[in-house]
């Protein structure tokens, strides 16, 4: 009998073993397809079966699964993390060729372009912040001055905050459509640009699964004028009619967008007017967020994902009710990472869950004021929001780290 395989496409740093080791626990041989597979050590060190191809290129990733299926049971084909949004859109296409359970393409397709999304979520009267679609730097100065101050300036495409910023006047306007525009920025197409109202307020992220919203989460920033996360906590404090409000401002993202099968996250902030949309995610939400909340619901949502991609039934009842805050470690300069101290006695703290730094000491910073500014996490989680804080400061309290200025060596 052929052995039940999951395609996995492409890899992700810190939710990529969670990934494999949840196959691993369903009786499924994980195997993943990426086009460099050396970047993902994780692979190396489980002794997962991975394959080299483009999973830029459809037709290769058809060729390589249809080679596949005469070795293996095929029973699912998975896609995750947030960094390449158009790679959900090919793994939609992939389930669909090979007749397995997965998301609709075009709705998948849809959600990926921020413009074209906004378009669907306006009509259907879910409330988005004023926006604008540019092309140059003539369409991005006139958007803005019909918007007012301050506007944000991103791509339509994209994810992980790259690319994006906060411009409070005319000369910071400039200065990223340059950036934009001049080249530095890696687009996959002719340049597409939001510039949108700046929704003032708390920032929250839903996490849904199908139809239903499994948790919401609150989190906080870095410095602007960039959105470099530096704290993520479920559950969210919220009122009653706060979370009904988020909750039924979700369900009709779901609705407008037809995104009824599947994983999802929104991201929104609560204004003036409730809740906001800022952009809505067909897919898991990656760094910390699984982790996050298991350990504040008792939901394994990437077991569940895996689920539902093999044609079983989800479970998303919460088992417990508990805090869970991760913080992010970013650097303040450029420089060079200096050794790092304190770890194992953070880690050895009672509630702290996770000490994780993504880079080396040694490696060079530079920052781009998106989420790749985030060198490392630390995770606490208590029955009590008050209790799980100081267990999360007790332990950074411990680590020592900093960032050796180049000027400085």
């Amino acid at each position: 009998m052929p052995r039940r395989a999951l395609i996995i496409v492409g890899g992700h740093r810190t939710n990529g073993l969670l990934y494999v080791q949840a196959a691993r626990r369903l009786g499924l041989h994980p195997i993943a397809l990426a086009s460099d597979p050396t970047q993902y050590d994780y692979l190396a060190a489980e002794s997962i079966e991975a394959i080299r191809v483009d999973t830029n290129n459809l037709n290769a990733l058809m060729d390589v699964c249809s080679r596949l299926r005469a070795t293996y049971d095929i029973c699912g084909i998975i896609g995750f993390g947030g960094l390449y949004e158009w790679r959900h859109v090919t793994v939609a296409k992939l389930c669909r060729h090979f007749a397995l359970p997965g998301a609709n393409p075009v709705s998948i397709e849809r959600c990926s372009d921020k413009y074209t999304q906004r378009q669907f979520l306006a009509q259907a009267g879910v409330p988005v912040p004023a926006y604008r679609l540019a092309a140059n730097a003539m369409e991005i100065e006139s958007s803005a001055a019909k918007l007012g101050w301050p506007v944000i300036l991103k791509p339509s495409e994209g994810s992980g905050s790259s690319g994006v910023r906060l411009c409070r006047d005319a000369n910071e306007l400039a200065e990223h459509t340059t950036y934009l525009l001049g080249g530095k920025y890696p687009w996959r197409s002719s340049p597409k640009i939001l510039v949108e109202e700046f929704a003032q307020g708390s920032f929250y992220d839903v996490v849904t699964m199908g139809n239903s919203v499994v948790a919401i989460g609150a989190a906080d920033f870095d410095r602007p004028p960039h959105f470099v996360p530096c704290q993520s906590m479920f559950p969210a404090p919220l009122t009653e009619e706060e979370h009904k409000r988020i909750v039924d401002v979700s369900l009709s993202c779901l609705r407008a967008l037809n995104l009824g099968w599947g994983p999802a996250n929104i991201e929104l902030r609560w204004t003036e007017r409730g809740p906001v949309v800022i952009e809505v995610n067909a897919r898991l939400p990656g760094w910390t967020t699984p982790r996050l909340v298991q350990l504040a619901y008792g939901v394994d949502i990437i077991n569940e994902h895996i689920n539902l991609v093999i044609g079983n039934a989800c479970d998303l009842r919460t088992r417990h009710s508990h805090v869970a805050i991760a913080r992010f470690l970013v650097p303040d300069r450029n420089g060079i990472l200096a050794p790092i101290d304190g770890i194992s006695r953070a880690a050895a703290v009672p509630g702290v869950e996770e000490v994780r730094f993504y880079v080396e000491p040694g490696t060079p910073i530079i920052r781009k004021g998106d989420h790749l500014d985030m060198i490392g996490h630390v995770i606490a989680a208590s029955p009590e929001r008050t209790r799980a804080e100081a267990i999360l400061h007790s332990a950074i309290d411990l680590i020592g780290w900093s960032i050796i200025q180049l000027d400085a060596m």
